[in-house]
């Protein structure tokens, strides 16, 4: 009763300023289309999904529908979800539609049209309506120099994923390690920001606190704990990052921005520990030196290869510092006394989890399983929702590469800029704007 007293109403409305001689609008819902022929009908324009926009993401809510015909139609009428909403008059051979989104609700919608007062619908148009899923890629620089095989791997991830975009978490010992000539430098800049400048990429920092970048900080570089030997690591390389304190944190991400900006890659906003290795010191010095987001955030489930890896404590340490992070974790912002927890007092920092790990650690196909997990059988999204995938550039093989390669195929079916799905690609630093803090 409740829809056909809508439906009453509003043809009226409609009635009441429609030209005498078209068809009335009809009193009830038209039928389901039929198997007739409606080949005289042809739709374009419409959408299979329609994201709802955030301060990041401007939502896509008008529906465009355009009707093209070979028949004698003289009206179109549209009801969405069972409600009538309009009428198109016919202008030459085609009948347009432009209906406002923005109070439809999250979910499955379905829209029927009928001509001529028709009891009986030609055609039947479905879509979603959902938050985004956004796609955070990004490549840790482990090591000062990534050779240039594996530059010209990451320029084809671009090539063949026109609509990637990454985040390159870029090791500040790239300008002090001596081993790197100062030619071999200026072309790792000029890679990076290449595609920065061309591809729309974030140049955020890394952090493994090799001796050679600490103490140009002015900071007593640490040997131990390593999280990969027993017996400490006179490199640095491998020293847990929380092993620092937080007045030598903030030395140490003074000191990287300031080498940023010499070198032109600009003041870094985004962040990853080496080996996930943060806490809370990391997380407030990183605020205090104008970072807005890290996702050292560890899936540690997937470093099994560490598990039993005699004298290594990688495994150990993510698997007891990050235990709440899984391959559906989301970002939030952490407590000043509880990394795992989103409580006041927070950091101003927001936590972005690592939740589909680093190629080194997944397959194609496991990337592509964490993903479905983070979209529950292709229903649209109640809210913003991001997985977030990466890579090692100094071990970049072709191995790595086609895992990469295989999960972005996956991903770009359902990109939301076709339509055909909520995916959008992100930049760490800008899902701050996604989840501003509380």
């Amino acid at each position: 009763m409740r829809i056909r007293t809508l439906v009453i109403a509003a043809s009226l409305a409609a009635a009441a300023c429609a030209d005498p001689s078209e068809p009335p609008v009809s009193e009830d819902l038209p039928g389901e289309p039929s198997k007739a022929d409606h080949s005289e009908f042809q739709l374009s324009g419409a959408r299979g999904w329609y994201v709802v926009g955030n301060a990041l993401t401007p939502g896509q809510d008008r529906l465009d529908l355009t009707i093209t015909t070979t028949g004698d139609a003289r009206v179109v009428d549209l009801w969405l979800d069972n409600r009538y909403v309009r009428r198109a008059t016919r202008q030459g051979n085609k009948f347009t539609f432009s209906i406002d989104l923005k109070t439809v609700a999250v979910g499955s919608h379905r829209i029927l049209l009928a001509a001529d007062g028709a009891r009986v619908a030609f055609a039947a148009v479905p879509f979603q309506r959902s938050h985004p899923l956004y796609i955070a890629v990004s490549n840790d620089w482990d090591d000062p120099d990534n050779a240039d095989p594996m530059l010209e791997r990451q320029e084809r991830l671009h090539a063949r994923h026109p609509h990637l975009v990454m985040t390159h978490f870029v090791g500040p010992y790239t300008f002090t390690d001596p081993a790197i000539t100062p030619a071999r430098r200026q072309r790792l800049v000029q890679w990076v920001t290449n595609l920065r400048d061309t591809e729309g990429d974030e140049i955020g920092l890394h952090v493994h606190p090799y001796c050679n970048f600490v103490r140009t900080a002015g900071v007593t570089c640490r040997t131990s704990p390593s999280f990969a030997y027993a017996n400490g690591d006179t490199s640095g390389y491998t020293v847990i990052l929380a092993s620092y304190t937080r007045a030598e944190l903030e030395k140490l991400f003074v000191r990287a921005a300031d080498l940023f900006e010499q070198n032109g890659l600009g003041r870094p906003t985004s962040f990853r520990a080496g080996g996930w290795t943060a806490d809370t010191n990391v997380l407030q010095a990183l605020g205090t030196a104008g970072h807005v987001a890290d996702s050292s955030g560890c899936n540690w489930s997937r470093l099994e290869e560490w598990a039993d890896n005699s004298g290594a404590a990688l495994y150990a340490w993510n698997r007891e510092n990050w235990a709440a992070i899984d391959a559906t974790s989301q970002p939030y912002y952490p407590s000043t006394t509880d990394i795992l927890a989103d409580a006041a007092p927070h950091i101003p920092v927001l936590e972005v989890p690592n939740n589909g790990l680093l190629v080194d650690y997944v397959s194609g196909a496991e990337m592509i399983d964490m993903f479905q997990q983070n979209w529950p059988e292709r229903r649209p999204l109640a809210e913003p929702t991001v997985y977030a995938i990466g890579y090692h550039p100094p071990n970049f093989s072709e191995t790595y590469f086609s895992r990469m390669d295989v999960a972005l195929t996956e991903i770009d079916k359902y990109l939301a800029l076709e339509g055909t799905g909520p995916v959008i690609y992100a930049r760490m630093s800008d899902l701050k704007k996604v989840f501003p803090q509380p």
